[in-house]
């Protein structure tokens, strides 16, 4: 299974950006994805997730913020980023689950990460 991210960049502060992902090579249905980050020096962190309901989920600090949305059919993912701070710079990461009922067992998927920076 291959996640690829992409739409990471340079945007200004303030800007927005819009990072997709998009999984394939896999047959099963996809429970939670989402988006991780992690800046220089700092520990990976959720930023958004959202079920295969539609059910989401935002860490406090991009609340109001970014938008998660995904399209179970293609199996992507998106992460639409709005008023954008040097805060927000940091590699971001996609991010998958499933569950085989053949094996009985949760697997766990991740993007290559893309690079999003945010400067003055």
């Amino acid at each position: 299974v291959q996640l690829q991210a992409s739409g990471g960049g340079l945007v200004r502060t303030g800007g927005s950006l819009r990072v997709s992902c998009a999984a394939s090579g896999s047959t099963l249905s996809f429970n939670i994805m989402g988006w991780y980050r992690q800046a220089p020096g700092k520990r990976r962190e959720l930023v958004a997730s959202i079920s295969s309901g539609g059910r989401r989920n935002y860490a406090d600090s991009v609340k109001g913020r970014f938008t998660i949305s995904r399209d179970n059919a293609k199996k992507t993912v998106s992460l639409e980023m709005n008023s954008l701070s040097a805060e927000d710079t940091a590699v971001y990461y996609c991010y998958a689950n499933a569950f085989s009922p053949a094996r009985s067992r949760w697997y766990d998927y991740w993007g290559q990460g893309t690079q999003v920076t945010v400067s003055s």
